[in-house]
């Protein structure tokens, strides 16, 4: 029964803490869903609490998973994880019956499950929680008590953190279609083969003042008597559904110039501000700047929103900005970047960067070759997210190691 309970206690805590993390690095991601609950549900009202409920359930998730990996605090990271897997399971039922939203979002955006995908994987993981709960008391050596909450502590700080800068910034990884080097043409194609959304035909005919609805199979074609009503189409399987889809640009004036953007062979800057009225207002002098910069180089500068044409003309007018903007639907713009605004740079349809508008960068940075200095920033980065990584990856190796150690001294 050890083994077992070692085993539980692995599986569910390495769960609790790759779930935490993935909602910790794209805390505006977890913003979305829950917003997407509360609406569903008719809660509107509480569409103010879904950021701090992200931040809160990641780092909960987080610091849960690593108390129940290093086997700190039994007693709270086992109670913890029942309280999570007793909410969670029967949610995930409900939303698996009427499904509300198609996906629960319980691993962000690294990886997508389907809602009944979602409970089955509950169920399992309830299963192994009621195994380390009933056996929560079950003596077994320790180490000192001081330095289990210290783990628990740095658990915390360590997942809010990281909340904290890819809200600032942008998601340390992206998980996103839209993604460096993703290319937006190539996220759109259905693959040769690709299976497709199958419907049924439910006819509805009227006889006798009754209204009965029938199938292909049962439809009475040999009883005159029955009256056609109406007819709709059920989706019964979905299909293949591209990375990317719904992805359009176009207003008024220009129509549809989707094509034309994603097969410019030139550098082409766009703003993305989903929700023009709650843009930064603070960046506007950044953007007139790399508006300017692009416009001497030759280089396409638009802006993508959701918002109407006439709110468009009038944020224009009001602080003299010289872009034309271009409608996209919303969800696509809250996946393409989270910042109000964002900033990307594609060419021919392949994405080079992206910004937040925190980190807009001046014109002086952007010197010679636009692909060179996006390849040369992100090389920069990848060796200090690697540095961190294998620091952290050591650090917690080395807890452990002492951790195995002192509980190996003390059976001896």
């Amino acid at each position: 029964m050890s083994l077992i309970r070692f085993f539980s206690r692995l599986i569910v805590g390495l769960i609790f803490i790759f779930s935490g993390f993935v909602k910790a690095v794209d805390p505006m991601g977890s913003n979305y869903k829950f917003t997407d609950y509360f609406t569903a549900f008719g809660l509107d009202a509480l569409t103010s609490l879904a950021f701090p409920l992200a931040i809160l359930l990641s780092t909960l998730e987080f610091a849960v998973g690593m108390a129940l990996v290093f086997n700190a605090r039994k007693q709270l990271s086992a109670w913890g994880a029942l309280i999570f897997m007793g909410i969670f399971t029967p949610l995930t039922l409900v939303l698996a019956i009427a499904n509300p939203v198609t996906d629960c979002g319980c691993f962000g955006d690294a990886l997508i499950l389907s809602n009944w995908e979602t409970f089955g994987k509950n169920v399992i993981i309830l299963l192994l929680t009621l195994i380390l709960f009933f056996g929560r008391k079950q003596k077994e050596k320790s180490y000192p008590l001081w330095e289990q909450n210290l783990l628990v502590v740095f658990s915390i700080v360590f997942s809010i953190w990281i909340s904290v800068y890819s809200y600032k910034h942008l998601p340390i990884i992206d998980f996103r279609p839209y993604h460096i080097g993703a290319n937006i043409n190539d996220g759109m194609i259905i693959p040769d083969g690709a299976p497709a959304d199958e419907y049924k035909s439910i006819l509805k005919y009227e006889k006798d003042g009754v209204v009965k609805e029938f199938d292909e199979t049962n439809y009475p074609w040999q009883d005159s008597t029955w009256v056609f009503v109406d007819s709709e189409q059920i989706k019964i399987k979905e299909g293949y559904t591209p990375p990317i889809h719904d992805f359009s640009i176009s207003n008024e004036t220009e129509g549809d110039i989707t094509d034309q953007v994603l097969h410019d062979e030139n550098y082409t800057f766009i703003l993305v501000s989903k929700e023009i009225d709650k843009l930064n207002e603070e960046s506007l002098p950044k953007i007139k700047d790399l508006w300017m910069y692009a416009l001497e180089k030759g280089y396409s500068f638009i802006a993508l929103t959701a918002s109407g044409t006439q709110e468009c003309e009038d944020f224009k007018a009001s602080h003299e900005l010289p872009i034309e903007f271009y409608n996209t639907d919303e969800i696509q713009l809250k996946t393409i970047v989270r910042s109000n605004p964002g900033l990307i740079l594609i060419k021919n349809g392949t994405i080079l960067d992206k910004w937040h508008y925190n980190d807009f960068p001046a014109v002086e940075e952007l010197k010679g070759d636009l692909a060179a200095y996006s390849i040369s920033k992100h090389q920069k980065l990848n060796i200090k997210l690697v540095f961190i990584s294998i620091t952290s990856t050591l650090l917690l190796l080395i807890c452990l190691f002492f951790i195995v150690s002192r509980n190996s001294r003390a059976r001896k």
